[in-house]
């Protein structure tokens, strides 16, 4: 059997702090351009160099003002404030790249479904096919108060409604136009088919719909379907929809474990193991040499805020961590958040997080010379049965430029990493498959289904 070729997102966001809190302050960072659209169809042109599946845009709707109560250090350190729509970006990266993916992060909780759905088909169509969306429901109190509630549904409800959100745009995406709905016929006059374009009439708890879906079958139809949620409920909704799943980890045996997890759920809900790609996010620190890296490492950790870090993980959790002592263990408690996140972190101290935060993030770090973080990368994969890697920006973009000049070769010397991309859409550069979800998948079910008004057993 062939070893597992290593998928790679770049993992970012549209702002100047993301991950790695305080490197924006390092001379070399470019990340305040952030503004700029070359920032962005420069960075685009350089990972597909670096022959990258995609292009991960995080987003959030609210702000990080847990820790002290406030947003004092948010806004110094722009702890992903100020931050951008992702979607808008998107549409210039594709236009100067060829196979580059982009999956867009996009709340659910706070915007109708069927505005959405033609939103992401136009992307789909624009980006001819290389699109995916990262499905969150959010966890923040704040973003809840912004847009006029009084507090943030409960955790598990919020995958409730998701689960009826996805069941619309399933209908829309799949089942709304036929694939021969359109004719473009110039000699006939008629572009699109009248009996092959169908009204969806959805009625639910959630959501009400009845019309059509007002974009054109796109080449993917639904975009290729991200989801990073943990918990029990979490899991149990990537089985059904997710097919790749963005997980944290500190060591091999427990990403072993939650790589087994989203691999049971999709096996629960009908699916194959290998429905579901799995990746992690992971820090690399790269020289062409140990030496060289490691004084890169130490530079770095100058500019670093480990307080900004655990400012943010302040809001992961829901609890204020500048109200523990450095030697406290935190308790855990009853939060809307991030529920995976409070378990993995209960019963550590203030000072063991600082330390974790040290580069301004906590995810895991490989550091080394090219082949080192080869090693360190593969193990990883042939470990845990993880598929890849969201790669986070550290110093932007020399982060990239180096992975992409050091890393890549020795990957692909190894016959680990692909040497160039295969034609196609996104989802069909993942699985391999086509462009289409697979028939498996819940979402096959509204396939062209004309006057779309049964329910599933949701």
């Amino acid at each position: 059997m062939a070893a597992k070729q290593v998928l790679l997102n770049a993992f970012n966001m549209n702002c100047v702090g993301h991950i790695n809190h305080g490197l924006w302050t390092h001379p070399r960072d470019r990340s305040t351009d952030f503004n700029q659209l070359a920032y962005w169809t420069d960075l685009a042109q350089l990972l597909e160099r670096g022959l990258f599946d995609g292009l991960f845009l995080a987003d959030i709707l609210g702000v990080y003002d847990v820790y002290q109560g406030g947003i004092d250090l948010t806004l110094k350190e722009s702890i992903q404030l100020p931050v951008n729509d992702p979607l808008l970006l998107v549409p210039a990266m594709a236009g100067v790249t060829r196979h580059l993916g982009f999956g867009v992060t996009a709340n659910l909780s706070y915007e109708p479904p069927f505005t959405f759905a033609r939103r992401m088909s136009t992307l789909d169509h624009l980006t001819n096919g290389r699109v995916g969306w990262n499905i969150v429901t959010g966890y923040l109190e704040s973003a809840a108060k912004a847009m006029g509630l009084e507090r943030q549904v409960e955790h598990d409800r919020r995958y409730d409604q998701a689960d009826e959100y996805l069941e619309v745009l399933y209908k829309l995406w799949e089942g709304s136009w036929e694939d021969d709905a359109v004719l473009a016929d110039r000699q006939r006059r008629i572009y699109a088919q009248p009996g092959k374009v169908h009204k969806v009439r959805h009625q639910g708890e959630f959501y009400r719909v009845e019309g059509y879906h007002l974009s054109q079958p796109s080449p993917q139809r639904t975009p290729v379907l991200y989801q990073a949620g943990s918990s029990e409920r979490g899991l149990l909704f990537a089985g059904r929809h997710a097919e790749c799943v963005f997980i944290g980890g500190s060591d091999h045996a427990a990403v072993r474990a939650q790589v087994d997890k989203v691999r049971a759920s999709a096996v629960a809900a009908g699916r194959p193991a290998d429905a579901i790609k799995v990746f992690m996010g992971i820090s690399v620190i790269v020289a062409p040499t140990e030496a060289q890296a490691r004084d890169k490492h130490a530079e770095y950790l100058l500019y670093a805020s480990p307080e900004a870090g655990i400012a943010h993980f302040s809001s992961s959790t829901g609890i204020d961590l500048a109200a523990f002592g450095l030697d406290e263990p935190i308790v855990e408690r009853k939060t809307n958040a991030i529920e995976s996140v409070v378990k993995t972190f209960t019963g550590w101290t203030k000072r063991r997080l600082l330390q974790q935060h040290a580069l301004g993030g906590r995810y895991p770090l490989a550091i080394g010379s090219p082949a080192q973080v080869a090693d360190q990368l593969l193990a990883w994969i042939d470990e845990t049965g993880l598929d890849g890697f969201n790669l986070t920006r550290t110093v932007t973009p020399e982060s990239y430029v180096d992975f992409i000049d050091l890393v890549v070769p020795e990957l692909q010397s190894r016959g680990r990493y692909k040497t160039a991309y295969e034609e196609g859409t996104l989802r069909h550069k993942l699985f391999g498959q086509g462009s289409r979800l697979p028939r498996e998948h819940a979402g096959a079910a509204w396939r062209a289904q004309p006057e779309n008004t049964r329910r599933s057993n949701l």
